[in-house]
């Protein structure tokens, strides 16, 4: 029986996966190698090794009604998008209201996790951690992995020819944190990401010139969306992901476009995908357009060259003068305290995980990788769903199917990437048909045909507007006595964050009919003269 669980990374899916272990009665201890909690969101002025690092003016990209743990909403005064200190504050309110500090042991790093020689039989794994220059082993009945990906910068500059002749400097988005030290500077940001956009769009107000190379282009959203709402409470809803299955995908793939076509045309601004039905994860971006357009950052395609002071474009350009490159291309996945490196099957930055969580070919299911998995919807609810799933698993409660079973959903899950990301080495999932997936096996999914007879107006919310965490802790295991009320308020919480002024409501001078009225007298008129 699984009793004591480790739990590598005090993050926000460390968090959780401590969270639910207490729920159901395991004992976590959970393993942080620097001297707080919050992991990726913890901002520190230099990049620490082994850990995940962010600049100074990082704001969230999911709204606050949207990202929350479940059982947990933000407070009212939070804005919808949250400045990383404000969301680093939320995550320690968030361990201290569970009581999960006591549970974590700091400046703690784990060096080697590997089967017991009786793997088979029990399921438990040696853990051995360092601090202050001592090493420990401990034997744990599960482990959850919760490192998460954004911490090995892959920087492919086999990609780049000349880059070794460049004279001026290179580094990885990791380790920018703020503009002011490029200030005059000519710069060249490799990378239409939400990084890339974000940082070319911030320097772009102290250097002399940015350029912004990207490959394949990327749909670019606001995170203000109709209305002034958030774009994540319109987007992500359950009749919209049901709408979006069920038409056939040339209609699905034409919404799609004409929808991220909204606003402007892509193709004016240098942004359109190669492949515009693709829905690879798009960049939200307030900024990056009026930027475009005052001519201070400009799009170019991918580079073809590197020269001693400039850059070859691969549609002939040249630009002369480049002092600096930023590449913001992504991380590469690597678990180095794995004793056995195909316990957790990667290869070419491609991972084989049944449900994106549970190593396939384990003897026993005691392994679970929280967080490596990216979608619409934001990380903290996802990884909250995931862990109570995992630890369901640990306990036996939630049983997995056979080795071949789960090597075939893997594949399947692969086919259906290609047809959605048109790739299958990507982390990339349906935000909703995932949590539904999982939340299905555990019975917390919410039943809408039992909440139309039972609670019509709660059922209405939930399928018709967005799908906010707390419709994942409405039933079953975890169930909040909060959540119901937290989904009829979610709307007043959102106004409340932006109405800081009393202002009066929008009126108008003339009468609806009156003005329908004048609308249609010319056509009376007209009628009636050639009628006569």
């Amino acid at each position: 029986m699984v009793r004591r669980v480790a739990v590598v990374g005090a993050g926000i899916s460390g968090l959780a996966a401590t969270k639910c272990c207490l729920e159901e009665g395991l004992e976590p201890t959970c393993f942080e190698q620097s001297e707080d909690i919050g992991g990726l969101w913890r901002y520190t002025e230099k990049p620490e090794e082994g850990r995940a690092s962010i600049y100074r003016n990082v704001i969230t990209n999911s709204c606050k009604e949207m990202m929350c743990y479940p059982d947990f909403p933000f407070p009212d005064d939070y804005p919808n998008y949250i400045h990383n200190t404000r969301l680093q504050k939320y995550i320690h309110d968030y361990a201290q209201h569970f009581d999960l500090l006591q549970h974590i042991r700091f400046k703690t790093t784990v060096t080697k996790i590997r089967k017991r020689p009786d793997f088979s039989a029990t399921g438990q794994w040696e853990v051995v951690t360092r601090k202050d220059g001592k090493e420990e082993a401990a034997v744990f009945d599960a482990v959850m992995v919760c490192t998460g990906h954004h911490v090995y910068p892959n920087i492919p500059l086999a990609h780049f020819p000349g880059i070794e002749k460049f004279k001026g400097c290179y580094l990885h988005s990791r380790e920018y944190k703020e503009p002011e030290k490029f200030r005059g500077k000519k710069v060249l940001v490799v990378g239409l990401g939400n990084s890339g956009c974000d940082i070319a769009v911030e320097l772009s107000t102290v250097a002399s010139q940015v350029y912004l190379s990207s490959r394949r282009g990327s749909w670019v959203m606001s995170r203000v969306w109709n209305f002034g709402y958030p774009w994540d409470m319109l987007l992500i809803t359950r009749f919209w992901t049901w709408l979006d299955n069920f038409l056939p995908q040339a209609v699905s793939d034409w919404l799609y476009v004409r929808s991220m076509n909204q606003q402007y045309k892509h193709e004016d601004f240098g942004l359109m995908p190669v492949d515009g039905a693709s829905r690879r994860e798009p960049v939200l971006n307030d900024d990056i357009l009026s930027r475009i357009t005052c001519g201070v950052v400009l799009i170019k395609p991918s580079v073809k060259e590197f020269r001693e002071t400039s850059v070859l474009f691969q549609d002939g350009t040249v630009q002369d003068d480049l002092d600096v490159v930023i590449f913001a291309t992504g991380y590469s996945h690597s678990f180095p305290f794995m004793e056995d490196e195909s316990i957790i099957e990667s290869r070419n930055n491609e991972v084989n995980l049944y449900k994106c969580i549970v190593p396939p070919r384990l003897e026993k299911p005691t392994m679970a990788v929280i967080g490596l998995v990216q979608s619409f919807g934001s990380a903290i609810p996802t990884a909250d769903v995931q862990c109570r799933w995992a630890v369901k698993v640990f306990q036996g409660l939630c049983t997995l199917p056979s080795v071949s079973e789960m090597l075939e959903d893997i594949e399947e899950k692969k086919r259906n990437k290609i047809r959605w990301f048109r790739t299958s080495d990507t982390l990339q999932t349906d935000y909703i048909t995932y949590m539904n997936e999982l939340t299905s096996a555990i019975g917390a999914k919410p039943n809408v045909l039992k909440l139309l007879l039972t609670d019509p107006l709660l059922a209405l919310k939930v399928v018709f507007g967005p799908c906010t965490p707390y419709q994942f802790r409405l039933t079953g295991p975890g169930k909040w006595s909060g959540a119901r009320r937290a989904i009829l308020t979610q709307w007043d919480r959102t106004v409340k964050a932006t109405r800081t002024r009393e202002a009066p409501p929008a009126t108008t001078t003339l009468p609806s009919l009156l003005v329908l009225g004048m609308l249609f007298l010319p056509l009376l008129l007209l009628l009636t003269v050639l009628y006569w």
